[in-house]
């Protein structure tokens, strides 16, 4: 995959680091597989799985369902089916991955904003789903807020700006709702697009840095030699000092915001 003009892979991914903060990242998942209309679903997939934290809310909404996990890291994928040892997984990219049969539920979480050209992509997921079948997605959209500005800005220091030329670029800018629904509403019955604002309190500043190294920061911390981390880091945590009021107990209210879109054919 490229951005910018530079190679970019996917970004390496730690399940122990991504669970750190499980409630509050299954939250948003919980939410949408709420939302989802689509009552009867025999066929479904979680793609991006992870550590199957969302395959198993997926699951326990519909517990007859055969459902899949389709993740393209293997440690994810390990720790998904230590979770949920009877169900299958799959190392498959997303952006190519095909569905063996057509979906009555394919199920996005946090996953899609790492992939380019939705607006090729998004169809092509809606055109594997069964009649009356649903795609289900949630992602991230605070690319403007402080946490992610940070990263930019100090990725642009002469120290490390040459390593992370891609970095900055790795994820894809969300579209609005309004173009999102024009795009998907030709060949669904229903869309269904909202945006919510999480506001997580965390135990302090180093805990806001704690959770983006499981996702955000991981595109920067793979372009720089492991030596260096801990700079850039340390860089990085300042900035959240900075951007973030802290309150008297030490803690950090971490604003944020997610997009939601549920397609039912």
């Amino acid at each position: 995959m490229a951005f910018g003009g530079y190679a970019l892979t996917s970004p390496t991914w730690s399940p122990t680091q991504y669970l750190k903060f499980e409630d509050e990242r299954t939250r948003p998942a919980r939410d949408l597989i709420a939302a989802v209309p689509t009552t009867m679903v025999d066929h479904a997939s979680d793609l991006g799985c992870g550590p199957g934290n969302s395959t198993e809310l997926v699951l326990e909404r519909y517990p007859t369902a055969s459902v899949v996990g389709v993740d393209n890291s293997a440690k994810m994928l390990e720790k998904a089916h230590q979770r949920l040892p009877a169900l299958q997984f799959e190392n498959a990219d997303v952006e190519t991955w095909v569905a063996a049969v057509p979906q009555d539920l394919i199920f996005a979480n946090a996953v899609l904003q790492w992939l380019p050209d939705h607006g090729a992509l998004f169809p092509r997921l809606v055109g594997m789903l069964a009649p009356g079948g649903s795609l289900a997605i949630q992602m991230p959209d605070n690319l403007d807020e402080p946490s992610h500005s940070s990263m930019r800005e100090i990725a642009s220091d002469a120290r490390w700006r040459e390593l992370m030329g891609a970095a900055s670029g790795s994820r894809t800018e969300i579209m609005t709702a309004g173009d999102y629904y024009r795009m998907l509403k030709p060949s669904c019955q229903r869309v269904d697009v909202w945006r919510t604002t999480y506001h997580h309190p965390l135990a302090s500043p180093r805990a806001v840095v704690e959770w983006f190294e499981g996702s955000g920061l991981r595109p920067y911390l793979d372009a720089l030699p492991t030596a260096q981390h801990t700079d850039f880091l340390g860089a990085y945590e300042e900035q959240i000092k900075s951007n973030y009021p802290t309150a008297q107990d030490g803690s950090v209210l971490l604003a944020f915001p997610r997009i939601f879109i549920v397609a039912t054919r």
